[in-house]
């Protein structure tokens, strides 16, 4: 009996990006890879869209429509390159009107894209109808999805073989035009057993010749058996990806898959030691780039998260950006806590990062004090209809916290009526700038906001975390006239290296901004403390970055008043002043990196 060849788009330049090192990644440095991998065979490729498509604004100062083009020269004319899509949210974290949703799939058909797989993390289908109508309309082929998760241990309701067979059902029912049918576990948790019975359902459902894809990731430890699942029961085609961006938080690597399937009735239909070969080349690609250990392991808490593997290494680059990747462990046992709560949506972009900010909330500020405004927004139904009711609890302090109303109304009639998006909304930042109105700069300014406007007018800063090989080479210098004064410093008989430049302090590795003041003496000691105080300082509650100054040194403010907007781990947070009063200074400009208690500004009463 001939074995049955398995079909598998490389996920190494999408996923793979997004799964180790956040989405951070210069497009010139990844593509001799791109071109060994299509010297190798193969001919189907995730290209972008997910983090893929903001993070080239926010971090690299590169155009996602610029990669995307270079990608498909460099992958030939011939090549399937797909990217991803989340609904109405399309691209971002933010859900879109109309006009924003079919201007994603027909830019995305111009830059060179062939398939966009679709998906909505709520499972609500009516996301899914207008965004899908779009994709086929514009010329692409449309992979439509259901989200798979397995819920943390002690939970039930919704996600399991019953659950995803009728969501597949809703999307028959609907008429949603699509190519494909695809049954992503982004955390991948979903157990092998349940991945066969969903299959299988699928199956009975589906016309005999339709194609079904199965996407997960090896976070859990069960990726390859998963597969082996999704094939038995009919599927046919996987994901897998290459090294140094498969395992862990990835894919499983092609060359692993190939090995598991040796002897059973499927195989890749692929030359695996020209994949070899590419892997190598690969390596040498991302050789300068800092690889985070969690992005390389299998982590058992993960089905008590459940944490996906695309967002993982994003949330943790942040972490590090803060100081504070110490809280990590918290922040990931704090989600079973969300997610039970939260109405059971699955744990994909860009539900698992309301369910990651929430629970860093309840890290940072305690258990539900704080409810981070995705979330909250979520949990009201501005997202869409979550797979179960939400805690009732978590509703009322959403709605008070956020002086929001719960609503059932579709998600895109919602944002038609919302003046700040759309086509118009985008426009107008665009010239109130003075920027050139393309479709384009259109779409960049609606999906990244701000940042998209900083990167059109030449201000984007890049945030990509690069190992200086010929600076670790050398012996650190000792007292440097110029640059940073470094010194090792023993403290209770163990050496501690400390580097001082301006007002930041790096102690092994950990950078921090200190003040050094002299201290006052003498009979005039005294009045500078009577002369201060009705001075008060406002300072900051969690680390974090400065994204707006709302106010200047000289305004009256009242109690309560936003003054700047920190922001941090993807969300905006608004700091008020505590008392009435004219602000005497402003510490910090937009861009600084402020620690914990840092003083921000002061207020002189």
């Amino acid at each position: 009996m001939a074995k049955k060849k398995v079909q598998f788009m490389c996920t190494a330049f999408r996923d793979g990006f997004q799964s180790v090192f956040g989405a951070r990644v210069f497009t010139p440095d990844f593509l001799p890879a791109v071109t060994a991998a299509r010297d190798a065979g193969i001919n189907w490729f995730e290209a972008g869209g997910g983090a893929r498509f903001q993070s080239l604004y926010f971090y690299c100062n590169e155009d996602a429509f610029d990669m995307m083009d270079a990608f498909r020269e460099t992958a030939g004319p011939e090549a399937n390159l797909q990217t991803l899509a989340r609904g109405v949210n399309v691209v971002g974290l933010d859900s879109q009107s109309s006009d924003i949703v079919k201007l994603h799939a027909e830019l995305f058909k111009k830059h060179g894209m062939t398939t966009i797989r679709n998906f909505d993390a709520l499972n609500d289908v009516n996301n899914l109808i207008y965004s899908g109508k779009c994709i086929v309309e514009a010329g692409l082929k449309h992979q439509v999805c259901v989200t798979l998760m397995e819920l943390p241990p002690g939970c039930s309701g919704a996600h399991d073989a019953d659950f995803y067979a009728s969501t597949l059902q809703q999307i028959l029912d609907a008429d949603i035009p699509f190519d494909a049918v695809c049954f992503k576990d982004a955390s991948g948790t979903a157990v092998p057993s349940k991945v066969y019975d969903t299959i299988r359902q699928a199956r009975k459902m589906l016309p005999a010749d339709t194609f079904v894809h199965f996407h997960t990731h090896e976070t859990a430890g069960v990726s390859v058996l998963a597969n082996k699942a999704a094939l038995d029961a009919g599927a046919d085609a996987i994901d897998l990806s290459m090294a140094p961006c498969s395992g862990g938080t990835c894919q499983p690597d092609i060359l692993v898959m190939w090995h598991a399937l040796r002897g059973s009735d499927f195989e890749l239909d692929v030359d695996v030691e020209k994949v070899r070969e590419a892997e190598e080349v690969f390596k040498d690609c991302m050789s300068d780039y800092f690889l985070p250990p969690e992005a390389t392991a299998v982590e058992p808490l993960i089905p008590w998260s459940p944490m996906p593997g695309g967002a993982l290494t994003a949330n943790t680059q942040m972490l590090r950006d803060n100081n504070i990747m110490d809280k990590y462990p918290e922040i990931i046992m704090a989600m079973s806590d969300v997610v039970r709560k939260g109405g059971f949506g699955t744990s994909v972009t860009p539900v698992s990062q309301f369910y990651f900010q929430q629970a860093f909330n309840n890290v940072m500020f305690g258990p539900w004090k704080k409810i981070a405004e995705p979330y909250g927004k979520m949990v009201l139904g501005y997202f869409g209809k979550t797979p179960v009711p939400p805690d009732e609890g978590i509703v009322e302090l959403a709605r008070d916290q956020l002086e929001l109303e719960p609503t059932t109304r579709p998600v895109l009639e919602l944002n038609d009526e919302d003046p700040s998006k759309g086509i118009p909304a985008a426009k107008k930042m665009l010239e109130d700038e003075g920027l050139e109105i393309t479709d384009e700069n259109i779409f960049i300014a609606a999906a990244c906001k701000e940042k998209g406007i900083r990167f059109l007018k030449g201000e984007a800063e890049t945030g990509v975390r690069k190992i200086d090989k010929t600076k670790a080479s050398q012996p650190a210098p000792v007292a440097p006239q110029q640059g940073p004064a470094e010194y090792v410093v023993s403290v209770n008989g163990e050496d501690v290296f400390m580097a001082f430049e301006g007002n930041m302090v790096t102690v092994d590795g950990k950078v921090y901004r200190v003040g050094i003041k002299p201290q006052s003496v003498g009979p005039d000691s005294g009045q500078a403390g009577a002369d201060s105080a009705d001075v008060t300082d406002v300072t900051s509650q969690m680390p974090g970055a400065v994204f707006k100054q709302l106010v200047k040194k000289g305004d009256r403010v009242r109690a309560g008043e936003a003054i700047l907007i920190l922001e941090a781990m993807k969300m905006e947070m608004e700091v008020a002043s505590p008392v009435d009063g004219q602000v005497s200074e402003i510490s910090v400009s937009v861009g600084d990196q402020v620690a914990t208690g840092q003083v921000l500004a002061r207020i002189t009463g």
